[in-house]
């Protein structure tokens, strides 16, 4: 767990009272000073029942600390990065300084446990009152998740100080803090009652014992707290202290196990309610009165963490609680000893009660620790659309993992959750599989169950078909849910928004959003129309129930429908996408990548190609091509853009063939699909391998050679066979096609039209130069210049560079004159002045220079980064030359500050000092 607590001088009075007893206090002056002291680390590493936990509560206590503490539990086998920083964010949010500076954050799937740590950072980064964080079961954390709270302390902030409580030694990196004299270390031997102590705990508990007998008992545990604890609850009342301690010997294990029964045999009734709540992970009154059909569950917890005994508390209002672990471990083993029948049972009451209160995940947990498959997998199909929308994906992949291996295939509603998991997961292969699975078993479903069935196999194969890049698809199994509501009288009408309240919580509002984005993100794929209207709805919707990860995705796809009308509106819509994603610890979804790629190409499309380099890298490193090769098509268009437009017509071809790659993975070809034929053709061209452009567009059928994208590669081929008049015949049904708008008071050109007819005509005006019409080139190059220049398209002219015509026309007269300077200027390799836009997002970089990055600003050399990322010193210093690259620095501080001015890291918490790093 973790607590936030204001650093102090403890004194001895202070000092001489810690609720180490079982009904009072003892003295440990000596631990509360150390606990107190002024090092950036504590660490408390003793086994079980060694009285860390209930030290580092007592001091909290007792040192007045309270309004500043934060304390959360680190649950056993914690693995999951995304639970333990939003527990530790809201537990330091709840905190006097840190309510005032941490911001509130959101599950959401793949959410980045470093991206939460640098958020922390940044949020704490102007803090002024010293806080401390107590993580308690630290070594319940994993590898990663250690390396991530390891990278928090070093550039943590002087304020911040931490207090870490383990049954053993961690993989930290704490030996640095060693050797710089900022680690105070609390070990079992410091933990150990001393003989005055144990004397006072007893006294503290109401046990009158002679000192000979302190004196035995002392010895017999050894000072082992926890040991010392189960001896006063048992002596308490006991006839014959002294045989009692004569009796009492052993290992901790055999003394504890002696105690327990000693300590249940001689409890009145309600302390037996540990018993049969130790299946628990928490408890609180009502469940712990359910378990034991009795009453005053709640006042006995209460009085039993009053007392120390066990009991820890988990909220400020005390109304949830857990045992302690080593003492939870032996109540159930003592459980399965006294009523083996009966665990089952319990954990099927425990399951019921979960579930009626709004607790799915431990609800299902608790069914299959009964072996209760059937009710195990209907509470997870029940839970499961609301568990994926709020970002649950991890947790789902888990309770999966908790069921027979041969269940998924035997089980309809599980294969198609199954189904679900693995597209999670990025693969699409197996999540085929599994919808096939469920829709061959779903005849054998209950009756009573093939409703809810329907629905899972309707939203999985609706996230199916938007990961396909399938429109049809998507506005089928839109329609298919539109008409289960219907069905159920709930008046869900997607395609006419009737957006009227659902009968069903399952057919509700938040499904209504997911299909809504759904069908116009993937309208956008097709041609755009309607895509707008769907995720403007959509998004309306969100916001109103709160939805805020199925706005963050809306924003993203609305961003790539408004590339038809923007590069403005697309930009802002895309920009206020990663902001909500960063607020919410985002920043690695998939959707974030998209929105990346959409601010990178109105970038480029402006020739503002190193602000859209860090884009671009950013959307290469979370979108996944083989989950979403619609969307993995589009970067690799935009970086065949990128590199096209600096003049790398190789690079260029490369990203191209890579997208087209992607476009056999899509169930139907889509717009983007002709686009990258035409422009591999072009790319071809330019590289002079007529044969390979000529070869391309032979392998295309008739109706695609008409398309007017084909038309405009086949001229530009013709062209570079140097044949104009096969050039200008081949553009000339296109040129047809052109509507002129009525002259004056005309509206400003669209989107669509600056990208699709301002190459046609800047491809005319060379054409009819090279036939030897100047005018007609003339009048052609100015219509180019006229349509881009509304949203600065420069890219349009490096494609197809013309600077003698370029030169020409401002010699002559036109109304674009700054604009041919720009274009002049890009195409003599000269950098523009930034305009103001949109920055570079965070983290733009691979994954490997990032993990470098975030040890930049810590004192750690280049050998012992190596060492702690488990790579080479070789490859360190190769991901830092990258880095320089990159960031255009030359020194590690250079680099280090550069990265804070982008947001890649946070802000440095050394107020007006220079950086940590060397």
């Amino acid at each position: 767990m973790i607590t936030a607590v204001v650093p102090g001088e403890v004194d001895d009075t202070a000092g001489r009272v810690a609720g180490l007893g079982t009904g009072g206090v003892v003295a440990r002056p000596g631990l509360f000073r150390r606990l107190g002291g002024p090092t950036k680390v504590t660490v408390v590493a003793a086994p079980a029942g060694s009285g860390k936990t209930v030290l580092l509560r007592s001091w909290i206590s007792q040192a007045g600390l309270p309004g500043r503490a934060a304390w959360v539990p680190v649950g056993r086998d914690e693995r999951d990065p995304q639970r333990f920083w939003l527990a530790v964010l809201g537990a330091v949010r709840r905190t006097t300084p840190g309510s005032a500076l941490v911001q509130p954050l959101t599950a959401a799937p793949d959410m980045d446990g470093w991206a939460i740590a640098e958020r922390l950072l940044a949020d704490l980064a102007p803090l002024a009152d010293p806080i401390w964080l107590v993580v308690d079961d630290v070594h319940e954390l994993g590898p990663e998740v250690l390396r991530q709270l390891e990278l928090l302390i070093m550039r943590a902030p002087p304020e911040l100080r931490f207090v870490l409580a383990a049954r053993h030694d961690v993989r930290l990196g704490l030996h640095r803090l060693r050797l710089e004299g900022e680690l105070a270390e609390i070990r079992t031997d410091d933990l150990r009652f001393s003989l005055a102590e144990a004397a006072e705990l007893f006294a503290a508990a109401a046990v009158e014992l002679a000192a000979a007998t302190v004196a035995v008992l002392h010895e017999r545990t050894e000072g082992w707290a926890a040991g010392l604890r189960l001896a006063a609850l048992s002596l308490a009342g006991h006839p014959d202290p002294g045989r009692f301690a004569a009796e009492f010997t052993g290992s901790e294990r055999t003394v504890a196990e002696y105690l327990l029964v000693e300590v249940l045999d001689r409890q009145p009734e309600p302390v037996r309610l540990l018993l049969r709540t130790s299946i628990l992970e928490r408890v609180n009154g009502e469940l712990a009165d359910l378990l034991t059909g009795d009453q005053g569950g709640e006042w006995v917890l209460q009085d039993l963490e009053a007392a120390n005994a066990f009991v820890v508390p988990l909220d400020a209002s005390r109304s949830w609680f857990r045992c302690h672990q080593m003492f939870a471990g032996l109540l159930r083993l003592e459980l399965r000893r006294a009523a083996p029948d009966e665990v089952a049972a319990l954990h099927g009451v425990a399951a019921g009660w979960f579930a009626g209160h709004g607790y799915p995940v431990e609800a299902v947990r608790h069914a299959q620790a009964a072996q209760d498959w059937e009710l195990a997998v209907r509470l997870l199909a029940d839970h499961w659309p609301g568990l994926h929308l709020d970002g649950e994906a991890a947790t789902v992949h888990e309770l999966l993992a908790g069921f027979p291996a041969e269940a998924r295939a035997a089980n309809a509603e599980l294969a198609v959750l199954a189904a679900g998991d693995e597209l999670a997961q990025g693969s699409l292969e197996a999540a085929e599989r599994y919808l096939g699975l469920a829709e061959r078993a779903s005849p054998s479903a209950p009756e009573v169950r093939r409703g809810q069935l329907r629905l899972l196999l309707g939203v999985v194969r609706l996230l199916l078909a938007v990961q396909r890049g399938n429109p049809p698809g998507v506005a089928e199994e839109a329609q298919r849910l539109a008409t289960m509501a219907e069905d159920e009288d709930a008046a869900w009408e997607i395609a006419q928004y009737d957006l009227a309240p659902a009968a069903r919580a399952d057919l509700g509002e938040d499904l209504r959003v997911l299909a809504l984005i759904s069908v116009g993100s993937t309208g956008f794929w097709a041609a755009g129309e309607d895509a707008g209207r769907y995720l403007e709805r959509g998004l309306t919707l969100a916001r109103r129930i709160g939805r805020p990860y199925l706005e963050f995705t809306g924003l993203a796809h609305q961003a790539a429908a408004d590339l038809y009308e923007s590069f403005t509106r697309s930009a802002k819509h895309a920009t206020a996408a990663v902001e909500l994603a960063r607020r919410h610890g985002w920043t690695d979804d998939p959707a974030v990548g998209f929105a990346s790629v959409e601010v990178a190409t109105a970038l480029i499309w402006q020739g503002r190609f190193e602000e859209a380099e860090p884009w671009i890298q950013r959307a290469e490193r979370v979108l996944r091509a083989d989950a979403e090769p619609a969307q993995g098509m589009s970067i690799r268009v935009t970086r065949g853009l990128l590199e096209a437009g600096r003049g790398r017509d190789v690079d260029a071809l490369a990203a191209l063939q890579a997208a087209e790659r992607l476009a056999g993975d899509l169930a139907e070809p889509v717009l983007l699909t002709l686009a990258i034929r035409a422009f591999l053709v072009h790319t071809l061209v330019r590289l002079g391998e007529i044969e390979r452009a000529e070869q391309a567009l032979a392998e295309l059928d008739d109706q695609d050679r008409d398309n007017w994208l084909n038309r405009f590669s086949l001229a530009l081929l013709r062209l570079g066979q140097h044949n104009p008049q096969g050039a200008i015949a081949a553009l000339a049904p296109v040129l047809d096609g052109f509507v002129p708008r009525p002259s004056p008071g005309q509206p400003a050109p669209s989107l669509p039209e600056v990208i699709f007819w301002g190459p046609v005509f800047l491809l005319e005006a060379i054409v009819q130069d090279a036939l030897g019409d100047p005018l007609a080139a003339a009048n052609a190059l100015e219509r180019a210049l006229e349509l881009a220049e509304r949203e600065g398209a420069l890219e349009i002219f490096l494609l197809n560079p013309a600077p003698d015509l370029l030169e020409r026309q401002a010699r002559q007269g036109t109304s674009h004159p700054a604009l041919i300077a720009d274009i002049l200027s890009l195409l003599a390799g000269r950098q523009l002045a930034r305009p103001a836009g949109p920055q570079p997002p965070l983290e733009a970089l691979s994954h490997s220079e990032i993990r470098v990055l975030r040890y930049l600003p810590t004192n750690l050399t280049g050998p012992q980064i190596a060492r702690e990322l488990y790579v080479s010193h070789n490859t360190v210093r190769t991901h830092m030359r990258h880095l320089y690259e990159k960031l255009g620095t030359h020194t590690r501080a250079d680099t280090v500050a550069r990265a804070r001015a982008l947001g890649l890291l946070a802000p440095s918490p050394y107020r007006g000092q220079a950086t940590r790093a060397g």
